[in-house]
């Protein structure tokens, strides 16, 4: 590792061994570091395919983004790619559910709001696409959608897309059969364990460059695992991984927020979640309450992310939230007479073309990359679990994921600090906001 970044990564991963109370593999096909929902899916599929296995996590499975996730699914997307990864993710859990015991899905449906013309016909096309894959949905009048959701304001709409089936994943349900699962199949799941080192050496290319390649992993304990395969899960965290093995990545963590009202008369969990594309803003059923959130034009970075801020939350920058505060009231008056009941500001992590990282790391042979959701890891943490599977065991993920393999940003600029900076800040302010189409982002928190 080289630079200020990597000498602050050997000091924050620089912890006291401690004593385990489960003694370690000392080998394996393959380590993936970081419990939260997609480190999870990774090792159950990875172990599905008869790979050997090991899941660490520093502190408790969900710690990081996971538990604090609002975990909205919807199925109609502009790419085709994203609607099998978020299909996939949605029948596996019915499935996982099923198997293991541990319910996570509830499907209380979710509706698109249009607030123009144009928008609607790009939710009409999303309605004809959804028809080749299976999935319900139906265009609906401004009347009809206030029929679905009685507390909206329809006097500009144009019109909404309604998907009675899609609905809400919950974080610690999910996690719990995925790793439920995938100990059923043979895996090791190690909670309390940091990752210290990446052990690689280097190697003749094919091509006769010279690159590294991976041959293990050491932990703050004391104990080292062999392995030919490392899968970086970290989320927000996860530069810091990439940075022991010498790879640097083009992504930033920021303070990524939502608010839950006190209860609303009317509200209840079986009214669809909402997103407005128009007014950057969701809203997510809660019970009586409602989860609203955004995209503000000037997110706030977190620097180096602390490797103990497991279970924390940053203080809510009412300034910067309060920007999409006015959407909320637009869309749903009831919201200007009620209280908050509680804010939930936590880390996230972004990239410079709101794309995820996954896939194989250029120049260190065996580093997988499964981080830079962009508050999309919940619904894409199934489909994204079982591609990176494939492209571990057989060289190729089964769907075309060029527009997330990390290969696709060249050195120079994943190295170019203020570019990738920039660039991030960029995406996060305008690609998901109110310039952007039907994109990810804030509603898959």
């Amino acid at each position: 590792m080289h630079g200020a970044y990597a000498i602050a990564t050997r000091r924050l991963f620089g912890v006291a061994r401690r004593k385990l109370s489960t003694s370690l593999p000392s080998r394996a096909d393959a380590v993936v570091v970081g419990g939260g929902v997609v480190g999870a899916s990774a090792c159950y599929h990875l172990q599905k395919l008869g790979l050997s296995t090991v899941l660490l996590e520093a502190h408790s499975l969900t710690a990081g983004t996971t538990w604090h996730t609002a975990g909205m699914l919807w199925r109609l997307r502009p790419s085709y790619v994203d609607i099998e990864l978020h299909g996939y993710t949605r029948e596996l859990a019915i499935e996982l559910g099923e198997q293991t015991g541990t319910t996570s899905w509830t499907e209380n449906g979710g509706l698109f709001i249009a607030c123009n013309k144009e928008r609607l016909a790009e939710y009409e096309r999303l309605a004809q696409t959804g028809v080749y894959y299976g999935i319900e949905s139906s265009v609906l009048s401004p009347a009809e959608a206030k029929s679905v959701h009685p507390l909206l304001n329809v006097d500009d709409v144009y019109g909404a897309l309604y998907s009675p089936t899609d609905g809400t994943l919950d974080p610690a349900g999910l996690v719990t059969a995925y790793t439920r699962a995938a100990k059923q199949a043979g895996a090791t799941v190690v909670e309390g364990v940091r990752v210290s080192a990446i052990d690689t050496e280097e190697f003749n290319a094919i091509d006769g460059a010279t690159a590294r390649r991976i041959l293990g992993v050491q932990t703050a304990c004391g104990q080292s695992i062999r392995c030919d395969h490392v899968v970086n899960a970290c989320g927000a965290w996860a530069r810091s991984l990439s940075a022991m093995a010498g790879a640097e990545l083009p992504l930033r963590a920021m303070k990524h927020a939502y608010v839950v009202t006190e209860p609303i008369e009317g509200m209840h969990g079986g009214l669809p979640n909402v997103r407005d594309h128009d007014l950057s803003i969701y809203l997510k059923a809660q019970g009586q309450s409602l989860a609203i959130g955004g995209y503000e034009s000037n997110p706030e970075f977190w620097g180096i992310p602390q490797p103990d801020f497991a279970f924390g939350l940053f203080e809510l920058d009412w300034e910067t939230f309060l920007q999409n505060m006015t959407g909320h009231i637009r869309r749903c008056p009831a919201i200007e007479q009620t209280g908050i009941q509680s804010t939930v500001c936590g880390p996230e992590s972004f990239t410079p073309d709101h794309k995820p990282l996954v896939g194989p790391q250029p120049g260190v042979k065996g580093l997988w990359q499964c981080c830079g959701f962009n508050s999309m890891g919940m619904m894409l943490s199934g489909g994204i679990g079982r591609e990176l599977a494939s492209w571990v065991v057989s060289g190729a993920p089964s769907l075309d994921l060029f527009s997330y393999d990390p290969g696709r940003f060249h050195a120079s600029t994943v190295a170019d600090e203020q570019w990738v900076t920039q660039r991030t800040h960029e995406s996060y302010a305008k690609v998901c906001g109110r310039q952007g189409g039907v994109c990810g982002g804030a509603e898959g928190r």
